[in-house]
């Protein structure tokens, strides 16, 4: 149960007429495990088969270009190896991220019924979200993309067409790590065979003409640099927000997370799965997901039961805040 600071109820409202969740309709039965999570969002498809094309072409440059014309086939198996067993991690990571629920909340819960039986004591309060009539456990924010709440979401991103949160944050690091190896990779390989070229006919460097191959490898090099770039900062980030257990949202909030926030290494630990091993790089494997009460988080306390006399919002007001979140108080 969480301490709720005065400053936050400036965002809420006492009684939100506009929700009435007597109307919400009944969240809709869990369906099987392991039921295929896909957002159908136009945007974030075409980011994911760009992602897709753009490590195809890699692949494509990388064999036929630099590595199945080379002459050193000790060179060639390596390099061809491993550049093909990073780009199958990278493209499996990604599918996992895409294909996870990233912790939606139970849409439409906010009934009356379920509201009763979370039997309120006085000056606890529980938010509700208008957008998907669902109630807000701690750390949670509702995504206008997934149309749902999600638990720790740290930020909807387009590349793979889902929200960052607690359940797929593992496999999103592990995207952007595969992503920047590879695209590193390809760099060093390019590198070396613009030097053998030079020192060669360029005839006999590729199966292609030689504008051809230039025109290839200089798309892929750019290709390369931009996506080695990007998803470093980006591994950096999401590391950084596991280590400190602030998402993204928080952080551009400037509000801080719980105070019972676990060290570092734990919060390491519960990202990746376990202790440190090799599972903690394989995508097929899951972070630890211990079973979450249906009420975890969703119950809050408030400072003291004085401070809900400052959340009474007139009529204007709340027409001005229907997009935000709501609030049910109980008063002594």
């Amino acid at each position: 149960m969480m301490l709720i600071p005065t400053h936050h109820f400036r965002d809420i409202e006492r009684k939100p007429e506009y929700l009435q969740p007597e109307k919400c309709a009944p969240p809709p039965f869990p369906g099987p495990a392991g039921t295929m999570w896909f957002i159908r969002d136009g945007c974030g498809i075409a980011c994911a088969i760009v992602t897709w094309f753009l490590v195809l072409y890699a692949e494509f440059v990388v064999l036929f270009v630099m590595l199945i014309p080379s002459r050193d086939y000790v060179y060639s198996v390596i390099n061809g190896i491993v550049f093909n067993l990073l780009a199958f991690l990278a493209l499996a990571s990604h599918c996992r991220a895409m294909l996870t629920d990233p912790g939606a909340v139970p849409k439409g819960n906010a009934t009356k019924e379920f509201i009763e039986s979370l039997q309120l004591k006085p000056g606890q309060v529980v938010y509700k979200c208008p957008k998907c009539c669902s109630i807000k456990p701690d750390r949670a924010h509702h995504c206008s993309v997934c149309k749902r709440c999600i638990r720790k979401m740290d930020h909807h991103c387009p590349w793979v067409n889902n929200c960052v949160g607690e359940n797929n944050q593992k496999y999103f690091v592990l995207f952007t790590m595969y992503i920047a190896l590879i695209s590193l990779h390809a760099l060093i390989m390019v590198g070396f065979h613009f030097l053998h070229c030079f020192e060669e006919d360029w005839t006999k460097c590729s199966s292609f003409s030689p504008p051809t191959t230039v025109i290839l490898l200089i798309l892929l090099c750019f290709e390369a640099l931009l996506f080695l770039i990007f998803t470093s900062v980006m591994f950096g980030t999401q590391v950084h927000s596991i280590c400190t257990d602030e998402t993204g949202i928080e952080r551009l909030q400037r509000k801080k997370p719980p105070q019972e926030s676990t060290g570092s290494w734990k919060s390491l630990q519960e990202a990746f799965g376990g202790d440190f091993s090799l599972n903690w790089f394989n995508p097929f494997t899951r972070p630890c997901q211990p079973v979450i009460p249906i009420d975890k988080g969703l119950v809050r306390q408030v400072s003291s039961v004085s401070d809900t006399d400052n959340m009474a919002t007139t009529e204007s007001q709340l027409e001005e805040t229907k997009d935000r979140d709501s609030v049910e108080v109980l008063d002594e």
